[in-house]
């Protein structure tokens, strides 16, 4: 796979533009003018504020997460899909690029959707078809994302200043409606119809997952480590105010049963309801627009990486500002096929448990950043804790449950799927994961705990050196090394090479890759270790004594018996250097070893060499060891 190129012409956009303006047009969508005082009047001002909070709450621990991933490196395009594949590997960043490029396409429909269905209702007298009138704004947004990334900012700006007149309006409105009587009537729930404060919380959260939307836009900020942190913390702390004051202002001006019966209580109250039908075609394209924006970019990232293979269609970009054009024809085509198939509502809830899911990862991605305390990891952004990011991890789970636990469990299945796809393509990232770190920092917490726990003989564990030379000439040393320590123990293939080690520098080097290729074409769960030493018996003694950390040193000590007589006294000063070293000795001896197959375990019998206190303990469990292959029962 290949990291990006160093070329990034269309670096153009600042906070307000880029990350700001996306988010706060997402976040005050359709549901705020349709769905919202249907909220407030089922649960009460208090109860409706408390779903606000709680929703925020969720979204702003994402965001202190999301900022600090983003202020730790350089940030490139694909939003959640870089900073997650880059944090968790291919394998979750893969997954979360598939599923939130998915959620962002069919969103894009969603959203159409929307904006036909109020159009056709607001113009009845037309007879327009909602699929009509939906294919004709799809190709409409299609086009404006085309163009460009400038020309969808440029019209983002006008949408949001339709979207301020209608606040502004409805503001006006409430003037002359808001009366203390009313509001002190509205504070208590008021659920009708098997409504409670659960099914109210499902209703609002889907208003509030639009933080992506400034971060899918990474690869076309000026400064990501920035923008992303300002931009999508400023818009929700606007839109949290906004909310909040729709909550008390609807309350204060209508009745509870009235906001629950009227979807266009807001255009009832607003000093011009114009205006807010003007509001909720601003707002139902907007988010269209931000999903067309940011899918395609997400598609594009993927495809660089060459996860996919089939994806590298969609990898390259326009030749002067890197619009991806190719991937937004695909997402302008999974949005078209979506409409003609109707009404959505039935997969609506799946798409809000991709973007959870999504939400879940970076809180997670973060989290385990923190505790692996990868020296790399140092964001400039301060607020986010690990403590915040594994709150915000668990928020996101227990909110998919809270809106639909049979689609959370559909989700999660499909997302693990997925995840299992691609590690069994065995895909190797360029970049740097946490979880190499994570794996670290559990290695070195665990050999401190070793160290501080009294060691006990039924805890003993085979820890085996076997001095197997390059191994391919004494094949049957690693593979018996192998049997007794799988499952059980840790295995160390040992070489010494004899002569200066000044000298043999470039010749160690190349002998502990050959032996490290060993061990991965026969599939031994071993590691290797090449030594220079000036005679074979200092090099044993050596490798011996300085292998291994803590309670991790080899215990036992495998080696080759020697058939040359000429040899027998160096042999004899190696079993007594071993054994004056506190290390147990397994001699194996070749003969009836078929070196062709030394994985075929020879024939004939095991005589276990018992001497009591000796060595009874060591050979019982040797033998124990042994039986635990098949070949050798």
């Amino acid at each position: 796979m290949s990291e990006y190129p160093t070329h990034r012409a269309a670096e153009r956009f600042g906070t307000f533009g880029g990350v700001f303006t996306p988010c706060v047009l997402t976040i005050l969508g359709v549901i705020m003018f349709l769905r919202f005082g249907q909220v407030t009047g089922n649960a009460g001002v208090a109860h409706a504020i408390l779903i606000v909070l709680l929703a925020k709450s969720i979204t702003f621990l994402t965001a202190l997460s999301l900022s600090a991933i983003t202020t730790n490196t350089r940030v490139r395009g694909g939003g959640a899909y870089y900073l997650i594949s880059r944090s968790l590997g291919v394998e979750s960043g893969g997954t979360i690029g598939v599923v939130f490029f998915g959620a962002q396409s069919v969103a894009v429909a969603l959203y159409v959707l929307g904006f036909s269905e109020a159009f056709v209702a607001a113009f009845p007298g037309l007879g327009a078809s909602i699929v009509v009138v939906a294919t004709v704004v799809n190709v409409l947004t299609f086009v404006v994302v085309y163009v460009g990334a400038d020309w969808t900012i440029r019209v983002q700006y006008f949408i949001l200043a339709v979207l301020g007149l209608a606040l502004a309006s409805f503001w006006a409105g409430v003037a002359g409606d808001f009366s203390l009587p009313t509001l002190r009537l509205g504070v208590a729930p008021a659920y009708l119809d098997g409504e409670s404060f659960f099914t109210m919380f499902a209703l609002f959260f889907p208003a509030v997952t639009g933080i992506m939307a400034g971060a899918n836009m990474s690869g076309d900020l000026r400064d990501p480590g920035r923008s992303i942190p300002r931009g999508t913390l400023a818009a929700i702390g606007v839109t949290a105010v906004i909310y909040l004051s729709l909550t008390i202002l609807m309350s204060g001006s209508r009745a509870q049963t009235e906001l629950i019966a009227n979807p266009l209580v807001m255009a009832d109250i607003a000093w011009s309801p114009a205006i807010i039908t003007a509001g909720i075609f601003a707002a139902t394209i907007s988010s269209g627009l931000s999903s067309m924006l940011g899918a395609p970019r997400i598609l594009q990232a993927l495809a660089r990486d060459d996860i996919f293979p089939s994806l590298r269609l969609f990898a390259s970009g326009s030749a002067k500002t890197n619009e991806p054009r190719a991937a937004a024809v695909a997402t302008f085509l999974i949005a078209q096929a979506c409409i003609l198939l109707g009404d959505l509502n039935a997969i609506a809830p799946v798409i809000t448990m991709f973007f959870l899911i999504t939400y879940g990862m970076i809180n997670l991605a973060t989290f385990y950043e923190s505790i692996a305390r990868n020296p790399s990891y140092r964001p400039t952004f301060r607020l986010s804790h690990w403590t915040t990011e594994l709150l915000g991890a668990v928020g996101c789970v227990v909110v998919m449950f809270l809106i639909s636990p049979v689609w959370a469990i559909a989700s999660m299945v499909s997302i693990g799927g997925l995840h299992w796809y691609i590690g069994r393509k065995q895909m190797r990232a360029r970049w740097g994961d946490v979880k190499q770190g994570a794996a670290f920092e559990r290695a070195r917490s665990n050999l401190l705990r070793l160290e501080d726990e009294r060691r006990h003989p039924k805890n003993w564990r085979p820890i085996i050196l076997a001095l197997s030379g390059g191994a391919w000439s004494r094949m049957y040393l690693a593979v018996y090394g192998h049997w007794l320590a799988a499952g059980h123990g840790v295995l160390t293939l040992a070489q010494i090479i004899v002569g200066d080690v000044t000298e043999l520098l470039a010749r160690r080097k190349s002998q502990e890759e050959m032996l490290e290729r060993f061990i991965a074409e026969q599939h031994l769960e071993s590691f290797p270790a090449t030594i220079v030493a000036p005679s074979l018996a200092d090099g044993i003694r050596s490798v011996v004594q300085a292998q291994g950390v803590g309670a991790v040193r080899p215990n036992t000590v495998l080696i080759g018996w020697t058939g040359d007589v000429e040899r027998f006294e160096t042999f004899g000063t190696t079993l007594r250097t071993i054994a004056g070293l506190k290390r147990s000795i397994v001699a194996i001896r070749s003969a009836g070893v078929d070196r062709s197959d030394p994985w075929t375990a020879p024939p004939g019998t095991i005589d276990v060499w018992w001497r009591g206190r000796e060595n009874g303990t060591l050979m019982v469990l040797l033998a124990h060891l042994l039986v635990q292959n098949d070949e050798w029962r």
